[in-house]
């Protein structure tokens, strides 16, 4: 400002005051007669003058603060925008709009002890289905009785010394079915939600057999009790011998019975259930009605298991109308049960994340491809990736690549596919990598292809391994699309969480393609691999997947048993 004061002055030694160069200004006519110098100056400084205000006109659009630009010019930068921490992502990551699933989920938990329970709702789409009014309630009912009933409790412990004196006592506070760790991680998770289920028609308390690894894989589900078997449980050491042939199995009991004797010959303090797919006919009247009414007076039920029995529960009378209203569609049974009760631990959460938000997380579409290949000999085979690759195209999940040209522009922005592929064999996901990156898509879309892991064999009780493999089943529950594999439990549990109904792949014979490759399932519910084919009423054979129109003959497993929502084949 002094140059332009300066400037001013030197143009017209007279003018010496801010108010006549002001007028001067103001009154241009009044210029009229002045000399060029003295025009020229008034033009210079306006010029100026007009910079300046545009500079500060500029500046005064977003000014900063003092202190900002004090700790701005200290810091030797003006802005750096902070690395955002995990749960910072997660919480970016459209938070939803009801963290507590419709009411599914309890409150009073430690968010911090198990993250995953309110946050894997942000990597989800909304639920397509809401749980009923009636399962909300039982849910909080149940909690309540576990509470009540739980380890270490005043009840359990009573219940404890009753069962350690072999003797059934006339009443029982409360009664319990205690699973037994057993079978691969699928069939596990898939045995325990049956397990709870029929604990909650029952009105029992579920205990959990920790086994191995079930306590590194998964949060507790119920509030303020713990629903893992305490490790002085009286019967735990019995449990690698009880078979079918022990006098405490239900089978065997009534074998030996043959029902005609009186209902006190049946009773004892605890009876073992033998439900794993090579039970016999005796074992398998578990599903009679009349065998329900014995098992009613049981105080102790101890299960092992490596089926998914559902669907045989809701062909037991006395369960049909509990049933019915505790899920009116009854596709979601598992989808709903699984979102209650399996919460992964922070450690598998963190794989979850970490790879969602790597590889994921920014396509416009996710693509799951669940491989399980049940042949000998060392793959991958070139008959099953022909397979994945004949379903993919003639379904339209992913695009053909384009042979001739070397560059196919897309008519708008590029849409981006990330396919999730998971197998024990890492040579179908290079297969599809090195096709998708060797050739451009006919549409100009832009695939990648990733795998978390590949395991070589199955490793059920190494700790990693059950880590990645739950890790990999979450990843899948959160594509958009499903394909997955005939049999496989692993695919089982992927698709019900997410709500996903999948393309089932047939599985292959004789080492060929089957043609067609592969077929849209029924429903999200996993399928009953061993059900039993019999008419309690009756006592005779009958075939159980015609009995009601909800429980149907499984798509991969043509005398396997899942459940359906007739109305969706209308």
């Amino acid at each position: 400002m002094k140059r332009f004061s300066k400037t001013l002055n030197g143009d017209d030694p007279s003018n010496n005051s801010d108010s006549g160069t002001g007028n001067a200004l103001k009154d241009p006519d009044r210029n009229a007669g002045l000399s060029p110098m003295r025009v020229m100056g008034i033009f210079i400084a306006c010029l100026i003058l007009f910079s300046v205000l545009f500079s500060v006109s500029v500046v005064l659009r977003d000014p900063p603060s003092d202190a900002a630009v004090h700790e701005a010019l200290k810091a030797g930068v003006l802005e750096v925008e902070p690395r955002k921490s995990l749960d910072d992502q997660i919480s970016d990551h459209e938070v939803p709009k009801d963290k507590m699933l419709g009411g599914l989920l309890a409150a009073g938990f430690d968010e911090g002890s198990c993250v995953s329970r309110y946050q894997s709702a942000s990597y989800r789409k909304e639920m397509p289905h809401k749980p009923s009014s009636h399962l909300l309630s039982r849910l909080r009912r149940y909690e309540a009785l576990h509470k009540r009933c739980g380890p270490n409790t005043e009840s359990y412990n009573k219940a404890v010394e009753q069962l350690k004196s072999g003797r059934r006592l006339t009443s029982s506070d409360c009664n319990y079915v205690v699973w037994i760790s057993y079978s691969g991680l699928g069939n596990r998770i898939l045995t325990l939600a049956s397990a709870f289920l029929y604990a909650l028609l029952t009105n029992r308390v579920l205990l959990v057999d920790p086994g191995v690894d079930m306590v590194d894989l998964f949060c507790e589900p119920f509030p303020e009790a713990s629903w893992f078997l305490p490790m002085d449980f009286p019967l735990k050491n019995q449990f690698d011998s009880l078979d079918q042939k022990s006098p405490h199995c239900y089978g065997e009991m009534v074998r030996k019975s043959n029902l005609t004797n009186s209902e006190q010959s049946l009773l004892s303090s605890f009876v073992y259930l033998h439900l794993s797919h090579d039970y016999n006919d005796q074992d398998k009247l578990f599903f009679c009605n009349q065998d329900q009414d014995f098992l009613e007076k049981i105080p102790w039920l101890i299960v092992r298991t490596d089926n998914y029995f559902v669907p045989s529960l809701f062909l037991i009378p006395s369960f049909e109308q509990e049933l019915s209203s505790l899920f009116p569609r009854k596709e979601t049974v598992f989808h709903f049960l699984g979102r209650y009760l399996f919460h992964p631990t922070n450690v598998v959460w963190g794989l979850i994340t970490r790879y969602y938000q790597a590889y994921l997380a920014n396509a416009d579409e996710r693509i799951g491809i669940q491989i399980r290949v049940f042949d000998t000999g060392t793959g991958p085979f070139q008959h099953v990736f022909d397979q994945i690759i004949s379903c993919a195209l003639k379904e339209n999940l992913l695009p053909e690549t384009n042979r001739q040209d070397l560059i196919v522009r897309p008519s708008g922005a590029a849409k981006s596919k990330a396919v999730l592929m998971t197998s024990l064999s890492s040579g179908y996901f290079e297969k599809l990598r090195d096709m998708y990156w060797e050739h451009p898509t006919v549409t100009g879309e832009v695939i990648g292809i990733y795998q978390p892991s590949h395991e070589e064999y199955q490793q059920t009780e190494k700790h990693t391994h059950n880590r990645k493999a739950l890790a990999e089943m979450y990843l899948l529950s959160l594509t958009d699309v499903l394909i997955t594999s005939s049999w496989s439990t692993f695919g089982y549990v992927a698709q019900s969480l997410g709500g996903l109904t999948p393309w089932i792949l047939y599985k292959p014979e004789n080492r060929t393609a089957p043609d067609p490759a592969c077929k849209r399932a029924m429903s999200m519910e996993p399928c009953f691999h061993a059900p039993p084919f019999y008419d309690c009423k009756a006592k005779t054979g009958v075939d159980t997947g015609e009995l009601v129109p909800h429980v149907r003959h499984c798509e991969d497993m043509s005398w396997g048993l899942k459940l359906i929502d007739p109305s969706d084949e209308l």
